[in-house]
């Protein structure tokens, strides 16, 4: 447990200005998150050090395919998240408290070295949710000559955002529908956030987008269209990712129709020069 950043008092709360959501939390009780506590007038992150999930990961995997290809990445998780997709791949430590062990940065950094890893990956929960240690770890390990690559939902706050990018070197950003009202309904969050996020990070560092086409939520050939136009009027070239659907959480639709997929990758490389189809094997 650590004191977090970005927030303030407000009367008898605290208000945690990290991501949209801008919590106002009484003492005792945690954010939306599920993680960030407000404790006697103080915010704490209260998974920081808490590592769920540790692995050694193809870069291509988070997936990144114009960044350090070829290399291995240090990958590591925690838990929480802020937001609450009813599709969620990865709910057991997204929306759960899974097993974890306590690690410090410079134990990460120093397991990343060990093995020659030439980087670290922010991944498998909501990296944001987990900030202050992703922010610790970030800053040692660029002091080291590791480079940092953040997967992510995108959903986090200028100033924390702007805080953290001089010491991020990559990004996948998961842009889960251009539909502000799916966001909301089925997420719980909201569209221009993310946009906003993606055009910050477009200027700072490598990025590529992930959309995963989930079935009768964001497979609407018109608005996936809009989509692709507005990423090719960031940036023509950002790598896409168009990710396959499989039933999980608590979202049952069937798995995304691959014909659909094919013919939407199609669609896509009409506007952007780098379009990948993933989960399809």
């Amino acid at each position: 447990m650590k004191e977090a950043k970005f927030y303030k008092i407000e009367g008898e709360k605290v208000h945690c200005y990290l991501c949209p959501h801008h919590c106002k939390i009484s003492n005792g009780q945690k954010g939306l998150c599920g993680v960030r506590k407000s404790m006697n007038e103080k915010l704490y992150s209260i998974n920081y050090g808490q590592v769920s999930s540790i692995n050694g990961d193809p870069i291509e995997k988070k997936p990144l395919y114009h960044f350090m290809e070829g290399s291995t990445t240090l990958s590591i998780g925690s838990f929480g998240c802020n937001l609450s997709c009813e599709f969620c791949q990865n709910y057991t430590i997204a929306k759960e408290i899974p097993k974890v062990i306590a690690m410090k940065p410079e134990e990460i950094v120093n397991l990343a070295l060990e093995y020659q890893y030439p980087s670290i990956s922010y991944t498998y929960n909501e990296p944001t949710i987990y900030y202050e240690y992703m922010y610790d770890i970030a800053v040692l390990a660029k002091s080291k000559g590791l480079k940092n690559i953040m997967v992510t939902n995108g959903y986090i706050e200028e100033e924390p955002l702007n805080s953290l990018l001089p010491y991020i070197d990559a990004m996948n950003i998961d842009l889960k529908s251009y539909n502000d009202f799916h966001y909301k309904k089925i997420c719980q969050g909201s569209l221009e956030p993310v946009k906003r996020t993606i055009l910050q990070a477009s200027k700072c560092c490598h990025v590529e987008v992930t959309t995963l086409l989930v079935t009768n939520m964001n497979d609407q050939e018109e608005e996936l269209i809009e989509e692709f136009s507005w990423l090719a009027s960031v940036n023509p070239d950002i790598p896409l990712h168009l990710s396959r659907y499989f039933p999980r959480y608590n979202y049952h639709e069937t798995a995304t129709d691959l014909e659909f997929m094919r013919k939407i990758y199609y669609e896509a490389k009409a506007y952007l020069n780098h379009v990948y189809l993933g989960n399809v094997k």
